[in-house]
Order: C-alpha cells, then sequence, then structure tokens
C-alpha cells in the first residue's frame, strides 16, 4: 500500500469515529486495532500493538502528570488558590485596572496548575468577570485577561500539559519544562505593558472605586502568609529541576508534599478535601494514560507502514525554507484548536509534526515550545477557537461573540509577538536548558 494510501485510512478512520462522536481517545484506539491488522499481521499485529501500547505507559517520566494535577487540585479544594488571588487583590490597592492584574497573576497560577485551560476559563470567568463589570470594567480588560492567561498557563512550569507533550514526543521534560521559565516571564511582561497601555488610553476601561486602605505593615503580612508560601511551592519546584537537585518525577512529588503541608499548617485539609482532589486528579490522568497509550502506538503505525517517511518526504520535497514549513504547521494547530481539544490536537500532530520537525534540523524542545504556543493561541482564535465559546458560556447577559472577539485580539497579538520573538531568538528558549 502506498504511504498516502495507508496515511488517508488511519487518519480518515479516526475522523470517522470522531465524527460519530466517539471520544477521541477510544477513536484513536480502535483505529489503531485497525492500522495493526491491516499493516501487522492480523490478529498478531493487534497483540503487539497492544504490548508496545502498555510498555508506553510504563514510562517513569509519566509520573509528573498526576502528581502536578494533584497539586493544582489542593490548590484548588484547600482553598489556598483563592487566599492567594484576595491577597494579589488587597496588596494591588488602587492601581488602575488591578482585577485585570489579579486576573492574570492568580488566573496563570491556577491554570497551569490546573493543566486545563478550558477549566479555567469557566472559573475565571464566572468568578471574575461579573465582578469587574459590577466595577465597570469594558471587555477588554475583564474577558481579555482571562483568555489570555491559558497562554502563560501552558508554558510557565509546572505544566502538566508540557509533561504531556515531552512524553509524546519523546523528549526531556524537565528541559522542555525550565525551556518555557524565560518566554512566560516574557509573555507576562507583554500581557501586563497591554494592560499598563489600555487604562492609560482609555481611563474608563477599568474606572477608579475606593477600596479599603491597607498599611504597609499589613500588606507585608498578606505578602508573607498569602502569597510567599503558595507562590514559593512553584519556585522551589522549577528551582529543584533547574539546577538538577531533582527529576520532574521528583520535583512533582515535592511540590504535591508542600501543599499538603501548607493545607495542614493553615488548616484548611481535610479528608474531604484529600478525596476530592485524588478523584479531580485521578479523572485527567486516565484520560492522558489512554492519550499516550493510543499516541504511542499511533506513531508505530505510522513508521510501520511507511506513512511517516512517505509524509516527510513528500513535504520537504517542496524545497521550502524550514521557517515556511514551521509556519504551514503552525497554521494547521490553528485550524485544528478552532474544533478540537489541546491533548486531542497532539495526538493527532505529535506523530507527524516532530520527525518533520527533525528532517528540517530544528530543536525538539524549542519546536515544542512553539506547538505549545500554538495549541494555545488557537483556542482562543476567532472565529470558532473553543475557549471563546466557553467564555460565552459564563459571560454575563448580554456579552456578545463579537465582544470576546474583540477582546481577544490583543492578547492574541502578544502571544504571536512572542512567537515571533523565539523565531528569531531561539536562545530565549534553550539558554536555560543549555542547548
Amino acid at each position: 500500500m502506498e504511504w498516502y494510501s495507508a496515511l488517508s485510512l488511519l487518519l480518515g478512520s479516526i475522523v470517522f469515529l470522531m465524527a460519530l462522536g466517539m471520544p477521541v481517545a477510544l477513536a484513536f484506539l480502535a483505529a489503531n486495532v485497525l492500522g495493526a491488522w491491516v499493516f501487522m499481521g492480523g490478529a498478531q499485529g493487534v497483540v503487539l500493538m497492544l504490548d508496545n501500547g502498555f510498555g508506553a505507559l510504563s514510562k517513569f517520566a509519566l509520573i509528573p502528570i498526576p502528581l502536578f494535577l494533584l497539586m493544582g487540585e489542593l490548590f484548588f479544594h484547600t482553598g489556598l488558590g483563592a487566599r492567594m488571588f484576595n491577597a494579589i487583590d488587597r496588596l494591588l490597592g488602587r492601581l488602575p485596572g488591578r482585577l485585570s492584574y489579579v486576573t492574570v497573576l492568580g488566573g496563570t497560577g491556577f491554570a497551569t496548575l490546573s493543566g486545563s485551560s478550558m477549566g479555567s476559563t469557566a472559573l475565571l470567568g464566572s468568578l471574575m468577570v461579573p465582578e469587574m463589570n459590577r466595577r465597570g470594567y469594558n471587555n477588554k480588560m475583564s474577558i481579555g485577561p482571562i483568555l489570555g492567561t491559558g497562554g502563560l498557563a501552558i508554558i510557565i512550569p509546572p505544566s502538566a500539559l508540557a509533561v504531556l507533550l515531552a512524553t509524546l514526543a519523546k523528549i526531556d521534560v524537565g528541559a522542555l519544562l525550565i525551556a518555557g521559565v524565560i518566554p512566560g516571564l516574557v509573555l507576562a511582561a507583554l500581557y501586563i505593558a497591554l494592560i499598563f497601555l489600555q487604562t492609560r488610553l482609555d481611563a474608563d476601561a477599568a474606572p477608579a472605586y475606593d477600596v479599603e486602605a491597607t498599611s504597609l505593615a499589613a500588606k507585608a503580612g498578606l505578602l508573607l502568609r498569602d502569597v510567599v508560601p503558595m507562590s514559593g511551592i512553584m519556585v522551589v519546584v522549577v528551582a529543584m529541576m533547574l539546577w538538577g537537585i531533582t527529576t520532574p518525577s521528583e520535583a512533582a512529588a515535592f511540590g504535591a508534599l508542600g501543599v499538603l503541608i501548607l493545607g495542614v499548617i493553615y488548616r484548611c485539609l481535610s479528608w474531604e478535601v484529600i478525596r476530592k482532589s485524588v478523584e479531580g486528579a485521578l479523572k485527567v490522568t486516565l484520560m492522558a494514560y489512554l492519550i499516550v497509550f493510543g499516541s504511542a502506538t499511533f506513531s508505530q503505525l505510522l513508521a510501520f507502514s511507511g506513512a511517516s517517511h512517505g509524509l516527510i518526504g513528500w513535504a520537504t520535497g517542496f524545497d521550502l525554507a524550514p521557517v515556511a514549513m514551521l509556519l504551514a504547521m503552525f497554521g494547521v494547530l490553528l485550524i485544528l484548536g478552532m474544533f478540537m481539544e489541546q491533548i486531542s490536537i497532539m495526538l493527532l500532530t505529535v506523530p507527524i509534526f516532530f520527525p518533520l520537525a527533525e528532517s528540517l534540523g530544528f530543536d525538539a524542545i524549542w519546536f515544542a515550545l512553539i506547538m505549545l504556543l500554538g495549541l494555545e493561541i488557537s483556542f482562543s482564535t476567532p472565529p470558532f477557537g473553543l475557549l471563546l465559546f466557553v467564555m460565552k458560556g459564563v459571560a454575563p447577559p448580554g456579552t456578545t461573540m463579537r465582544d470576546i472577539y474583540l477582546s481577544a485580539m490583543p492578547f492574541i497579538l502578544c502571544s504571536l509577538i512572542l512567537v515571533a520573538l523565539l523565531v528569531v531568538f531561539p536562545q530565549l528558549a534553550l539558554w536555560l536548558p543549555g542547548r
């Protein structure tokens, strides 16, 4: 069978099953069974495919996923995350647009640990937008920052989605996590500069209002009690990986343990909190493991059938510049993001994109970071980005899709500027990992 026929059979069966409403992971599993039967010799090939899939689940690199998710669930259910939100709000005092800054800073911390941009958008949209609207904020100052937090959450460690991508692409998990630090800080600076500029150009976008005065001593107490311990855990997790003290798996374990200890110190840890946290982390972990199983076997089928080799040869045969090929792959991510969830897109594209990127001479860590940003931007890209519709569902009555589109565009532009900076200055991503 020609490579394009094999690729059409594998991808076509997946798309067909997804169109019938089958969950993505199960659609991939069914397509893999079909592919193994056709390309690997019937029932014996299916057994071999299943053995290879279970082998992919036994990798040590997968351990950070449930631990980072547990860390985020504990932050949420113990109320430690809410304490940090409220403390940042009070520390900013009468700063114009302060609730927008709170949304970016606090929302990024929650979304990073939760590993779900959709969940983060739903939570922040229902929690922050009504409050900001009550204070007279316009949509670009209330909705825009919430849609923008995902771009930060996906690259600033600890990011469960980055761990999953590194595992699927078979690259160094720790290197990818560390690579996101500087680009994440650059993107945060771009967001803060954007909010500052918006409040200066349009003072009515975030009207000033009276707030209870907080003394310097009280602010210091808030900082030391409600901000430093929570954010300190994330800093320590990153620092331990950066300095080579621990592996990503060990750092994730220390992070989860740190949140448990804080829960005990702040007397907000209970058996019910632990149950809800473990249950929430377990649900997402099981889905992620199904994704890894499907991706590992799908990659092997693409290679075994000759589809990946043929596709790479076809794509590189156009003699396009590597940057042009990068733009083409980035465009595919933007289009898929209008219809599919991030993990589903990764499952579909990683087995194809990473061998192609390697043939073009791209550094795998750098390309993974570009891909993560593409996945997140695609989620907020008009007209069909999924986060736009999540926001519509939780936004106050009267909010139109046009309002949401216009609010998202400036923050999308910031993420695109970061992508351009990474293309021009790759060392922004590669300096800390030492590549």
